[in-house]
């Protein structure tokens, strides 16, 4: 629950953008999807055991990884003869809002930041979390790649969605638990970036040195907190 350097510089900031899977949404649902609950509705629909179905779907997922059509439901949807949202429904009880997110989110929303979601999940996907969560409401924009064709691991991407969504890089904070998105991120100018370290609630949390980072969004709040009182009484 620390970050790995100096705080946050609050006043310089105006815009917040948000990853939502494992950034404010706990991975576990997504991990658990693919790689257990896709593998078995797989073997049972093509006969195999979950063993060979699992391997024969990790196999598919890396081939794809970091590409718009990894994150598709449609494209699995084709390829797997499922239908993968109405899996997604069938665990969508798994779907939760990491610890501390809805503060966060509000606390910034008292500093006047501009709160945007910016996820690669497909816009099916996204309308069914945001259906299961209230994240909606705290948000003042929320973009999804699928509306650029672009995932956010490609260098083309922060070039369109500056054309969608303009922003200042160095007057603006980025929080994703995907280091090479953060590295793409960083590539376009990006001056302030987090990562997450714990996207997954059931596993152990990551390490990285690469970027500045915290475990979950309660080491924010007492720099925001500070900020705003900081705020009030230069009123």
């Amino acid at each position: 629950m620390t970050t790995t350097n100096a705080p946050i510089d609050w006043p310089r900031i105006d815009t917040v953008f948000l990853d939502m899977d494992g950034t404010l949404l706990d991975l576990h649902f997504d991990n658990h999807f693919w790689l257990e609950h896709v593998p078995r509705r797989y073997g049972e629909a093509r006969g195999l055991s979950f063993e060979a179905a699992r391997a024969e779907l990790h196999a598919r997922y890396r081939d794809i990884a970091g590409t718009l059509d990894w994150y598709c439901v449609d494209h699995w949807s084709r390829e797997l003869g499922l239908d993968i949202l109405l899996l997604k429904r069938e665990v969508e009880h798994l779907i939760a809002v990491h610890p501390h997110v809805p503060d966060f989110l509000e606390a910034l929303a008292a500093l006047g930041k501009r709160r945007v979601l910016v996820t690669n999940a497909h816009q099916k996907t996204l309308a069914l979390k945001l259906e299961r969560t209230p994240l909606a409401g705290h948000l003042e924009r929320v973009v999804s790649a699928h509306d650029l064709g672009i995932a956010k691991e490609s260098p083309a991407f922060w070039p369109a969605f500056q054309a969608i969504e303009p922003f200042d890089p160095e007057r603006s904070l980025f929080v994703d638990d995907n280091l090479d998105v953060l590295r793409t991120a960083r590539a376009y100018g990006f001056r302030r970036l987090l990562a997450v370290l714990a996207p997954d609630s059931r596993q152990p949390p990551r390490q990285t040195d690469e970027f500045p980072a915290i475990s979950d969004f309660s080491a924010l709040l007492p720099g925001l907190a500070a900020a705003a009182q900081s705020t009030v009484s230069g009123a």
